[in-house]
């Protein structure tokens, strides 16, 4: 009787210490918590990520693939109980920061980390750096604990393939009068140029992730774009030449806009004057008109005699028809 009563005690202070003690648990300030009953997530009902806004950014092919079930969230605080057959996942949501080249199955891939490399339209081999930081959605847990295997694995290699395919097309635009045209130039250079554009782009692109993967990217920042060293010197050849270049059309543009400008003012004076020698003989006219409507064939016939006079004192030599 002895024995069982001490079998039965060591059973209940094993029960006690193994289940007892680990049934009380807290979650952090930055930390959410989802417990699973038989490995099975609490839900909220019938609730699923496509009624939540964060699936607007799906595809319509994707929707099916990406449909996790909303599960029930535990908030900071505590300590809160749980069951022998329940088990508690804590995530934590502080927003972290990573190289853009980190890759989390291969430390070594990328240079150690530290440079991705891209290729550009005209085919340069680029090495890009920047940071991007993320943070776990709350909105979809269940797709960052049960959904994917390494959901920062799959949020860096979705960031990582959209932004090799950008740089792969990227056009720069630019304005041509009213309208943008695409101006043929060296990829890197507008890359450059372009870096918010980029970046801006890399946000729009990504904000998927929140419903694929369970992580919100809250920002990229691409701070560098740099070809690789044995072409640095010929690139500066380049945009010199280019420079140049631009700067030639610029002064031949000014030069004619220029000369369009004078040719206008030119045109205007030779007009206005035309316009002064016209008028008198419009004057002249008019009076002659009048005077005709007074005074008739005579009038005119005086007219005619005195401006002869006036002629002939200002003539050296007349010559005159004789009538047979």
């Amino acid at each position: 009787m002895d024995i069982v009563t001490g079998v039965l005690v060591g059973m209940a202070a094993w029960f006690v210490l193994r289940f007892g003690l680990t049934s009380f648990y807290t979650v952090g300030p930055n930390q959410r918590a989802v417990k699973t009953v038989f490995g099975r997530a609490q839900r909220l009902g019938n609730a699923t990520t496509l009624d939540d806004p964060i699936a607007d950014s799906l595809r319509q092919t994707e929707r099916e693939r990406y449909c996790y079930p909303q599960v029930r969230i535990v908030m900071p605080g505590g300590p809160y109980l749980k069951w022998p057959w329940e088990k508690v996942h804590k995530v934590s949501i502080a927003t972290e920061t990573a190289n853009m080249a980190f890759d989390p199955e291969s430390p070594g891939a990328n240079h150690n980390g530290t440079v991705l490399e891209a290729v550009t339209k005209d085919q340069l081999n680029t090495g890009l750096t920047g940071q991007i930081r993320f943070q776990v959605s709350e909105r979809n847990l269940y797709g960052y604990l049960f959904g994917v295997r390494n959901p920062i694995a799959h949020v860096m290699g979705y960031f990582v393939a959209v932004l090799r395919e950008r740089i792969a097309t990227f056009e720069a635009p630019r304005n041509g009068g009213d309208e943008a045209v695409l101006v043929e130039g060296i990829s890197i250079n507008d890359l450059r140029k372009n870096l918010r554009d980029l970046n801006e782009h890399m946000d729009r692109e990504c904000q998927c992730s929140q419903a694929r993967y369970g992580i919100l990217l809250d920002a990229s920042l691409i701070t560098g774009i740099d070809p690789p060293p044995d072409v640095e010197s010929a690139l500066a050849a380049i945009n010199t030449a280019h420079n140049q270049v631009s700067s030639d059309i610029s002064l031949a543009t000014a030069a004619a806009d220029q000369r369009i400008v004078e040719s206008r003012r030119a045109v205007e004076i030779e007009t206005l004057k035309a316009e002064a020698e016209v008028e008198p003989l419009r004057r002249l006219a008019a009076e002659l008109a009048v005077l005709k409507g007074h005074g008739g064939k005579a009038s005119m016939d005086a007219y005619v005699r005195n401006a002869k006079l006036a002629l002939f004192v200002q003539a050296n030599r007349v010559i005159t028809e004789v009538k047979s």
